[in-house]
C-alpha cells in the first residue's frame, strides 16, 4: 500500500466511525443499538466543610436517592485543561483601553500574575455529569413481538418511527425528572443537556485538540441553513 493510500485511509477515519452514537436530537443521544440516553450537568458540593448536621442531611438524602432509582446509572467526572487564553487577551484589550494610570499599572501586574500561575501548573477544570439511560428491552410493559422487533432492528426502529422515539423518549423524560429531584435534593444544581451541549460534550470529549482551536457551529444555524437550501 502506498504513502497516498495510507494518508487517504487516515483522513477518512472519522471519529464517528468509531462512536456508538446514531443521532443526538431533542435534548436526547440515540445508541445503535436503539437505547436513549440523557446527560445532566451537576454542581459539585464542598462535603468536608458543610456542619456535622447538614453532613447527615446529604447523606440521608444520597440514601434516599438511591433507593428509589430502580435503574442503573453513569456517574462522569470529566477534568479539562483550563484554557484561559481567551481571558488573558481580555484583560490585554482592558489595558490598552485603560486610561488612568495607576489601573493600567495593576492590570499589566495582574496578567503577569496569572501568566507566573499558569506557568508553576496546570490549572485543571471539573466537572460532573449524570447519564441516564432508557432501554426499551427493559421495559416490562411492553410485549414479547414488539421486544423482539425492536432488538432486531433497533436503530433503524428508532430513526423511521418518530411516535416511537416520542415514547421512548417520555420514559426518559421521566426517569430524568426523578434523578433532577433527586440530585436537587442533596443540595446541587442539575440541568439537562440540550442538544448543542450534547453535540459539544461529545465533540470536546473526542476531539480535546481540535476543540481548543475550533468552535462548533451552533446546531440551530445548521439546520436553518438546511432549510434554505432545499
Amino acid at each position: 500500500m502506498t504513502n497516498k493510500s495510507l494518508a487517504k485511509n487516515k483522513i477518512n477515519n472519522y471519529t464517528q466511525d468509531h462512536l456508538n452514537i446514531s443521532e443526538i436530537k431533542d435534548g436526547v443521544v440515540v445508541m445503535r443499538d436503539g437505547t436513549l440516553r440523557s446527560v445532566i450537568l451537576v454542581s459539585s458540593v464542598n462535603f468536608s466543610l458543610k456542619s456535622d448536621d447538614e453532613q447527615n442531611a446529604m447523606i440521608g438524602a444520597y440514601a434516599n436517592f438511591l433507593n428509589n432509582i430502580d435503574f442503573v446509572l453513569q456517574i462522569v467526572i470529566q477534568s479539562r485543561e483550563l484554557n484561559i487564553e481567551n481571558y488573558l487577551e481580555y484583560l490585554r484589550q482592558q489595558e490598552k483601553q485603560q486610561t488612568n494610570k495607576l489601573l493600567k499599572i495593576q492590570t499589566g501586574d495582574y496578567i503577569n500574575y496569572i501568566q507566573e500561575l499558569i506557568s508553576l501548573g496546570k490549572i485543571m477544570n471539573k466537572r460532573f455529569y449524570v447519564v441516564v439511560p432508557y432501554d426499551p428491552l427493559t421495559d416490562k410493559h411492553r410485549g414479547f413481538w414488539s421486544l423482539f422487533k425492536e432488538a432486531v432492528w433497533p436503530a433503524t426502529n428508532i430513526k423511521l418511527k418518530e411516535k416511537t422515539f416520542g415514547r421512548y423518549k417520555e420514559m426518559l423524560n421521566r426517569r430524568l425528572d426523578s434523578v433532577i429531584s433527586g440530585l436537587e435534593s442533596m443540595g446541587m444544581s442539575a440541568l439537562a443537556l440540550d442538544t448543542q451541549s450534547l453535540i459539544e460534550l461529545y465533540y470536546k470529549t473526542n476531539n480535546p485538540e481540535t476543540a481548543r482551536n475550533q468552535d462548533l457551529t451552533d446546531v440551530n444555524k445548521l439546520r436553518f441553513e438546511s432549510e434554505q437550501v432545499s
